[in-house]
């Protein structure tokens, strides 16, 4: 059985393959240029579009030496000044490094890294926390980005606005 370029592996288990497939870790020109217009619209352009989810290694243990014995991958939350927690996104490898260069790329659309926010209970995703411009979708914006379909509004979701709050790298 094909599953669209994923593996399919024995007992009927498939593994899906990379949803961005040619993808080359470049940040889309155009969504970068969004980040930087205050009150940009970016609710509809991240819903099928490609953000980075930073994942990196935490060790669970270490040996005598002080290495790693185990450890497991995670992605990456921070918490603000006020204690609300944010989870990182970025539009490309090259913003994603410059944060944290031993962090690894997971590509997903806008739409499966605000689930992924609000599952991992952030009140926020962040994206490119190091800018040259940052962008917060939180609230109403952050839940109709997770799970508003693309016609029309979902009456189990508030009312977003549609646009989200954009700061440069010394604000926010």
């Amino acid at each position: 059985m094909d599953t669209g370029g994923g593996a399919v592996l024995g007992g009927g288990r498939s593994l899906a393959g990379p949803a961005f497939p040619n993808d080359d870790g470049s940040a889309d020109p155009a969504l970068r240029a969004l980040l930087t217009q205050q009150g940009a619209p970016l609710v509809d352009v991240l819903r099928h579009g490609r953000l980075l989810v930073a994942v990196v290694a935490v060790a669970d243990e270490v040996d005598e030496r002080g290495g790693d014995k185990s450890s497991h991958m995670a992605v990456v939350s921070m918490i603000s000044a006020a204690g609300e927690k944010g989870l990182l996104a970025f539009t490309g490898v090259d913003a994603m490094a410059q944060w944290d260069s031993a962090a690894r790329p997971v590509a997903v659309t806008g739409a499966a890294a605000a689930q992924a926010a609000l599952d991992d209970g952030a009140q926020a995703l962040v994206i490119d926390v190091l800018g040259p411009a940052r962008a917060v979708i939180a609230g109403p914006d952050l839940v109709a980005l997770a799970t508003r379909p693309d016609s029309g509004p979902d009456e189990r979701t508030p009312p977003s606005s549609g646009f989200i709050r954009v700061s440069g790298p010394e604000s926010g």
